[in-house]
C-alpha cells in the first residue's frame, strides 16, 4: 500500500515529536500529536494506521514502538548516497544540517563551478568541479543530487545531472525542471510553503475578527 505525500509529510512530524520526548515519557496520545501539529486527531489515527501501529484505550501510543516503526515504514534505516550540487548560501546550510544522518542522507560531497568554491571544505564535504559529477557518481555509485543553483543554471544543470546517470533530483531552484522519463524530480517550494503559511495567518486573523464581531456586534 502507497503512502500519500501528505501522510509521509506528517508521519516525519510525528518521529520529531518522539525524538524531543523525555525518557521517563513511555506513550503519547494522538491528542497530544494532533494539539502540538494543529491538526485533528482523527487525523493522527488514519495517519498511523499506515504503519500498522496500534494504540492503547485511554493510554496512547508507546513512544519506542511508534518511533521504530515510522522509522522502518519511511526507510530512514537505509542509508542513501547524494551530491549536493551548488555551493552557495542554501547548499552550504544544507550540507551544514547533520540531522539528515538520522533520516538515511549522506551527503558525500558539493559540487560548484565557482573556481574560489572548488577544493573548499563544507562540514567535512569538499566542493568538486561540477565537470566531475559523472565520474564520482559511477565510482560511488550515487544516483540523487540536491539541486541549489541559481534559477537561470538550473535546466542546464539539470541536464548534466540526467546525463551524468543522476536518477533522483530533490530540487530547491525555483524553477520546474524538463528532464527524460527516467529521472525523478522531486521539487521543494519554499515561496509556495512560505505563501501558504502567510495565506493561513490572514485566514485565522478573519476568523478571529469574525469570532469577535459576532460577540460584540
Amino acid at each position: 500500500m502507497g503512502i500519500p505525500e501528505k501522510v509521509i509529510n506528517r508521519l516525519t512530524m510525528y518521529h520529531f515529536i518522539l525524538e524531543d520526548m523525555r525518557e521517563d515519557e513511555k506513550y503519547i496520545s494522538s491528542t497530544k500529536l494532533a494539539n502540538l501539529l494543529n491538526i485533528d486527531n482523527s487525523q493522527v489515527r488514519k495517519d498511523l494506521k499506515y504503519i500498522d501501529n496500534q494504540g492503547k484505550c485511554r493510554v496512547g501510543y508507546e513512544v519506542k514502538s511508534l518511533k521504530r516503526k515510522i522509522e522502518e515504514c519511511l526507510g530512514f534505516k537505509k542509508t542513501k548516497d547524494v551530491f549536493i550540487v551548488g555551493a552557495g548560501n542554501l547548499g552550504s546550510a544544507l550540507a551544514k544540517y547533520d540531522s539528515f544522518k538520522d533520516y538515511g542522507l549522506n551527503v558525500l560531497a558539493m559540487f560548484d563551478k565557482d573556481s574560489k568554491k572548488i577544493g573548499t571544505m563544507i562540514n567535512g564535504r569538499e566542493v568538486f568541479d561540477i565537470s566531475k559529477v559523472g565520474n564520482l557518481a559511477q565510482r560511488l555509485g550515487v544516483e540523487m543530487a540536491i539541486l541549489t543553483v541559481p534559477k537561470e543554471y538550473s535546466q542546464g544543470v539539470a541536464n548534466y545531472l540526467a546525463g551524468a546517470g543522476i536518477k533522483y533530483i530533490w530540487n530547491f531552484t525555483p524553477c520546474i525542471l524538463d528532464v527524460p522519463s527516467d529521472v525523478k524530480v522531486w521539487n521543494e517550494n519554499l515561496i509556495g510553503s512560505f505563501l501558504q503559511f502567510t495565506n493561513n495567518e490572514k485566514d485565522e486573523k478573519a476568523k478571529d475578527d469574525d469570532r469577535n464581531k459576532s460577540m460584540y456586534g
